[in-house]
Formats: structure tokens, C-alpha cells, sequence
């Protein structure tokens, strides 16, 4: 188990960079009560006792269909949302992830997929959290 870490939800992101230099980023179903029809990293709550590591791997396997391995993890970072009217705090570790698989699947219609190089991100509904997340992967990397 990981150590102890502050706030309600414990979440992982796979920030998943390309042979190309190309990030994944995956636009949110509209019926998502968070953040509905934003881009933004595979991303999700982490299940009891999973590794932060682990959690990021199988978020990104539900949430694209591929397969990664972990490259390093590139920091945490944390956010204040709104669940059932009461303020939850989330607490989120960051990993760079390199894909081993290629073929997207996404599990909503009406989601949308995009590999983009670090300069196109402006070009996208990406919110700042998303977007330092995905910097914070970049830097030095």
C-alpha cells in the first residue's frame, strides 16, 4: 500500500508520450459529471489497496484500450471538486507512460481521441489542470 496521502480520492494519470514526441489526449463523454466534453489524460480513482502505478496502467487500459509501461513518475498534484454536494479532495500521482499498444478503443460514442505534439495542446478544450499535468510530464523528459 502507498503511503499515506492526503485528501478524500486518491487518483493516477498516464500522461502517454509517442515514439513521435506525441501525447494522448482523450475528450470526455458529455454525460460525465466532471469536466463533460474536456480533453484531457487518462485518468481515474484508484481501487482499495491498488498502487498508484498499477492504477495508472488500468486507468489507461479502460479508459483507451492500450497497454503501457511506465516510464517514471513525473510528480502529484491535487484539486478540490464537488461529489454529491460535499467538497472531496483528490489527491493525484502523475506517471509518463510509454505505449506498447497502438489501437484506441474508447468506451463512449462520443468521446474523441488525438495525438498531439506539445505545441498543438493550445489547440484543444484542455483545463489548466490537465494541461500542467501533461507539462509536468514533459519537462526533462
Amino acid at each position: 500500500m502507498d503511503r499515506d496521502i492526503p485528501g478524500d480520492k486518491r487518483l493516477a494519470a498516464a500522461v502517454v508520450r509517442d515514439g513521435e514526441g506525441r501525447v494522448l489526449l482523450v475528450r470526455r463523454s458529455g454525460t460525465e459529471s466532471f469536466l463533460p466534453r474536456v480533453w484531457g489524460v487518462p485518468c481515474g480513482k484508484l481501487d482499495p489497496g491498488e498502487s498508484a502505478r498499477d492504477g495508472a496502467l488500468r486507468e489507461l487500459k479502460e479508459e483507451t484500450g492500450l497497454l503501457g509501461e511506465i516510464v517514471r513518475k513525473v510528480g502529484e498534484s491535487s484539486f478540490v471538486s464537488e461529489y454529491r454536494g460535499r467538497e472531496t479532495k483528490n489527491w493525484q500521482e502523475n506517471f509518463l507512460v510509454r505505449p506498447l499498444t497502438r489501437e484506441v478503443t474508447l468506451p463512449e460514442p462520443d468521446q474523441a481521441y488525438a495525438w498531439l505534439r506539445p505545441s498543438e495542446l493550445a489547440g484543444v478544450d484542455i483545463d489548466a489542470y490537465n494541461l500542467d499535468v501533461v507539462r509536468q510530464a514533459l519537462t526533462d523528459s
